[in-house]
């Protein structure tokens, strides 16, 4: 098992963490502007959004040298985009786009 990526995962916590408790830690958030709440409230996903981008897009090959990938994933992460805003839940697009990317990947298309 490799544990080099940990540090990384805690830091992603340390940064993305607060920005999502920053009702229960500051009660006078709902006094902020609208535009500024909706910001704050959308902070984390968009931060996870851009990391999960970069996972689906760059590869890392043995000699540690990145390099633009189109697979199946693009089409996965376009149907869960597609699924989150027709039902406005996660959930279930997040599910989605695993069953696409997990059934191609068996099937050996992926």
């Amino acid at each position: 098992m490799r544990t080099e990526l940990v540090w990384l995962a805690v830091l992603m916590g340390a940064v993305t963490y607060p920005w999502r408790a920053v009702p229960l830690l500051a009660p006078g958030i709902h006094r902020l502007p609208t535009r500024v709440q909706e910001y704050v409230r959308l902070l984390g996903p968009a931060v996870l959004a851009a990391l999960a981008a970069v996972n689906t897009v760059v590869v890392i090959d043995a000699i540690r040298r990145p390099s633009l990938h189109v697979g199946i994933e693009w089409l996965a992460v376009g149907l869960c985009v597609v699924v989150v805003a027709a039902r406005r839940g996660l959930l279930v697009g997040l599910v989605t786009a695993a069953a696409v990317a997990a059934t191609a990947r068996a099937v050996g298309i992926a």
